[in-house]
């Protein structure tokens, strides 16, 4: 089956008190947009971005959630999750975006977009939740979806192809660098055998790695 893209969800500027951004505004809450979008290098056209210390950047240019995750949230909290309420740009169907390896590129409309790192909750999606615990239980679950850089800027729209053109042979996935920063140091190792992963994440491995001796 291929995967497909199932929206493409822009960021509306939220004013909220569990906002991260110094201003009290963030752009997590993203909505489904009809048509193609144009992606840049530097992230998806008419998306806010409120907090840009954490967020956006090259190495997060985009974000992509499985649809098929926000389904069985749905079914966890007993509640709709409509698309974008991660606040994800892109919701895909039948793509494995925990299974996806470090430097995968995926071809997605006629943008080349590339797998860098997973996401890592914060305050802010739990506040936009309204749950309190959410970043423990999101991190026991551990599909934290991927954030992905733009190798070739294009236009990408519901419905379109996700083609994987390339896959790096190390097998180092989205999962396993979630897992060996949060719950499963041991795998700290692997994520040096991943050299597309961003070298900020690759430094606090060996850091970490070096303070256990």
């Amino acid at each position: 089956m291929t995967g497909r893209v199932a929206a493409v969800n822009l960021g509306v500027v939220t004013e909220a008190e569990w906002a991260g951004d110094a201003s009290g505004r963030s752009g997590i809450d993203k909505r489904p947009v009809d048509g193609p979008v144009p992606i840049r290098f530097d992230g998806v056209v008419g998306d806010f971005i409120g907090e840009r210390a954490h967020h956006g950047g090259p190495d997060q240019a985009v974000y992509a959630y499985a649809e098929e995750d926000a389904a069985w949230w749905a079914a966890e909290l007993g509640r709709d999750v409509r698309p974008g309420g991660f606040g994800e740009n892109l919701s895909t169907y039948a793509v494995d975006v925990t299974g996806a390896v470090i430097g995968e590129q995926w071809l997605v409309g006629s943008a080349l977009l590339q797998v860098t790192k997973p996401r890592t909750p914060c305050t802010t999606f739990a506040g936009f939740w309204g749950v309190p615990d959410l970043i423990k239980r999101f991190t026991a679950r551990a599909m934290p979806g991927a954030y992905l850089r733009v190798l070739r800027e294009g236009d990408v729209g519901p419905g379109d192809p996700v083609e994987v053109v390339d896959r790096p042979t190390h097998g180092v996935t989205i999962g396993e660098v979630f897992r060996a920063t949060s719950l499963e140091p041991e795998l700290l190792p692997r994520l040096l055998e991943a050299e597309d992963l961003p070298e900020s994440i690759r430094e606090k491995a060996r850091r970490r790695l070096a303070a256990r001796g």
